[in-house]
């Protein structure tokens, strides 16, 4: 969603280039750039004007480092601002001394909140907390099966009371069953409207003050810009909030809520959500967004979102196939569904330094050739997964395997020669690098990202795409999955 902000940041940067040093001259044409990229993606004017005035004053003052040019000052300046004004660093949810902790949720109609309710149950707990969703939104139809087929999926469960109900008294009783449950977490999901209207805070004020929650988390939708920062600022004014979730932060938005939304408001933005499914909710990390919008990646997110997907036995079982050759079509297929569980192709490579650059067009055809990739895999026999030498020695096998997927049989023989090349360097990566089991175990693209996955097409920049894939590589050690938790079930 940052991609014409980022593309615009780096005009700035160009601005700057042939120079020996930042002066009070040559640095308007970069501010320019600068204001008009932040005033392009919706930020808050008040915010913009500030920024801008924050970044001339720090980089006229700042000192010249040797070995650094200017265009490179200037960007460090502008990250630490960003950094500064998106609230320097993550803010935790309050988690209270005596059970239940009660989080209530408040927002407009159909800015995602009941979903995002559950997304945050989920969250909750892969934290190893027991969760209760309490459903109070008695207007919108259908609101509260909706939370209750969410807990279904996510085996969480929801305390209601049905349509007739009283809100006040639902949340009531619900933080009175969370009790006797003995959860950790209580999540209260409050009725939206479609628009600020005096019932709508009076009664969220009425709920408030009778479950006294711990945190008070406003959902804005990303996409409403200068707007999110607004409406957080009125709920701050009229009920008294403890945060933000910022919803739809992947959609086809520019990305100024982000940048406003504590510096008009005040009050931090704890959680972002990245996708549709119930799973994608990250905690906003001010730092690491400060990175994707500045084009240097975000490797933590990513090795976090590995982490999450990886069971250690999994990781070492997989470092010993590779070290020894070993690496077949059925560990291949498995790193491919890892590789989807963490998120679109493009918004994995995204948190890879220097891969901001890939096009739409070149992301979509990846996609493509990795579903193509699969469909070949699907139709070789159990046998044939576990030896991949025996498609590269019978060509009847390769014609039976494009004929089954429906493609040529040189589609077949290329994916063939490009899995044993990725293997051989696999191998050698791993024996040349001790620790790191050729790279990132669970995918296999990225051990310095010279095995690449076959069946990819080139990617420009990436030195001939997923085979012969370019970056920065390395490997993290990998926690333990934790085991799923049971819920009560609906209540």
């Amino acid at each position: 969603m940052f991609d014409a902000l980022a593309e615009r940041l780096d005009n700035a940067w160009k601005k700057l280039r042939g120079q020996d040093k930042i002066s009070k001259s040559n640095i308007q044409d970069a501010l320019k750039e600068v204001r008009r990229a932040l005033l392009s993606a919706d930020v808050n004017l008040q915010v913009v004007k500030t920024f801008i005035a924050e970044i001339e004053k720090k980089a006229l003052g700042a000192e010249v480092i040797s070995g650094v040019n200017p265009g490179q000052q200037f960007i460090k300046i502008v990250y630490d601002e960003l950094v500064k004004v998106m609230g320097e660093s993550n803010v935790p949810l309050a988690h209270a001394e005596q059970s239940p902790t009660v989080i209530l949720m408040a927002g407009l109609q159909g800015t995602g909140k009941t979903t995002a309710t559950a997304k945050l149950a989920l969250y909750l707990r892969k934290q190893k907390r027991s969760c209760l969703m309490v459903g109070t939104d008695v207007y919108r139809p259908a609101a509260i099966e909706q939370l209750l087929t969410l807990g279904q999926q996510i085996d969480i469960p929801v305390f209601e009371l049905g349509t007739d109900a009283d809100p006040v008294e639902i949340a009531r009783q619900g933080i009175a069953k969370a009790k006797e449950l003995e959860v950790d977490t209580v999540i209260i999901d409050t009725a939206g409207r479609l628009q600020i209207d005096e019932d709508m805070m009076g009664e969220l004020a009425r709920i408030k003050e009778t479950v006294k929650p711990d945190d008070t988390l406003l959902v804005v939708d990303a996409m409403t810009g200068q707007e999110a920062a607004t409406l957080t600022h009125t709920f701050q004014e009229q009920i008294g909030i403890t945060g933000a979730i910022l919803t739809k932060l992947d959609g086809d938005t520019r990305g100024g809520a982000a940048l406003s939304v504590r510096q008009v408001s005040g009050q931090p933005i704890k959680f972002v959500g990245v996708g549709e499914k119930v799973e994608a909710l990250e905690p906003f990390y001010p730092d690491r967004l400060a990175s994707r919008i500045l084009n240097m990646g975000d490797v933590l997110t990513l090795v976090e979102k590995a982490q999450e997907e990886l069971d250690l036995a999994d990781v070492e079982k997989m470092q010993s196939k590779i070290l020894e050759a070993r690496f077949d079509f059925n560990d291949f297929l498995k790193q491919m569904r890892l590789l989807k569980n963490m998120g679109s192709l493009g918004g994995v490579l995204k948190l890879i330094p220097g891969m901001n650059k890939i096009s739409g067009a070149d992301l979509q055809k990846g996609e493509t050739q990795l579903k193509r990739t699969e469909s070949m895999i699907n139709s070789m026999t159990k046998t044939e997964r576990s030896n991949p030498d025996l498609l590269a020695q019978s060509p009847s096998r390769r014609r039976r395997v494009a004929s089954g997927s429906g493609f040529e049989e040189r589609d077949v023989s290329k994916l063939i020669k490009d899995f044993t090349r990725m293997r051989s360097m696999m191998k050698q990566m791993g024996q040349g690098m001790p620790g790191m089991g050729g790279g990132m175990p669970g995918m296999p693209s990225m051990p310095g990202m010279g095995g690449g996955m076959p069946g990819m097409p080139s990617m420009p920049g990436m030195g001939g795409g997923m085979p012969g894939f370019r970056a920065p590589g390395g490997s993290k050690k990998k926690k333990k999955k934790g085991k799923k938790k049971k819920g009560f079930g609906t209540l």
